[in-house]
């Protein structure tokens, strides 16, 4: 039996979706001592996750990204997320407010391209299994939501990627020259302090032009100071 949530509202109902049944089973154990949330189902598959979600509209589902032979999480989540979206379409359409369920991803992967990978398939947050179960369960209320819920070390390479986003890619060699040119130096002098040739300086300076967007000297360096590319 799914404990009340105090406020009176209505449980979140989820689908599990893990490959491994003594996860799920732990997971099970979890989720239903957690006031408010009631598992609804659960899957053992990308292909089963997608179906299941399609017949019993959870609130969420909590997904894991490796999921053995056939589809993995990315995909399960794209399909569920462009099922959902097209169901709020047609609510929208007959006057009626929906939304599908929302996919909280859980799992023990934290590169850089699981992450990246998991957004752009639509996930609402990206949940880590070392995670304190009250971290879980507040989670699962806010991707609910349809608000974003992210570990704190998720979180961290999803603000350090925005931030540098902006940024061209320089490489080590551009940076100095770049530094060379904030300083005033002329194509000579910037030769003779990095040990190269004018040739080169020209070539490089051409390619930093590109990157920043700009046509000038003076403009480069002023790209390269409101984007703090100079150390």
């Amino acid at each position: 039996m799914t404990p009340t949530d105090p406020s009176g509202t209505a449980p979140v109902r989820i689908l599990l979706c893990d490959d491994h049944a003594v996860v799920r089973a732990g997971l099970l154990a979890l989720l239903g001592s957690a006031p408010g949330i009631e598992v609804v189902g659960e899957a053992g598959g990308g292909e089963e996750a997608v179906a299941l979600a399609a017949r019993l509209r959870p609130d969420v589902v909590l997904m894991d990204l490796q999921l053995g032979p056939g589809m993995d999480g990315i995909e399960a989540t794209r399909r569920i997320v462009a099922d959902a979206t097209a169901v709020a379409e047609v609510g929208a359409d007959a006057g009626k407010r929906a939304h599908g369920p929302y996919v909280l991803v859980l799992t023990t992967y934290d590169t850089d391209a699981d992450i990246t990978r998991a957004i752009e398939a639509g996930a609402t947050g990206y949940l880590l299994k070392a995670e304190r179960p009250e971290e879980l369960f507040s989670a699962i209320r806010a991707a609910a939501e349809g608000r974003t819920a992210l570990s704190p070390p998720v979180a961290g390479r999803v603000m350090a990627r925005m931030r540098g986003a902006g940024r061209p890619a320089l490489t080590e060699r551009e940076r100095d020259i770049l530094g060379q040119l904030a300083r005033g130096l002329s194509n000579r002098e910037i030769a003779r302090a990095l040990f190269i040739s004018e040739a080169t300086v020209k070539t490089h300076l051409g390619r930093i032009y590109d990157k920043l967007g700009v046509d000038t000297r003076a403009g480069a360096v002023a790209v390269a100071k409101e984007q703090r590319l100079l150390s």
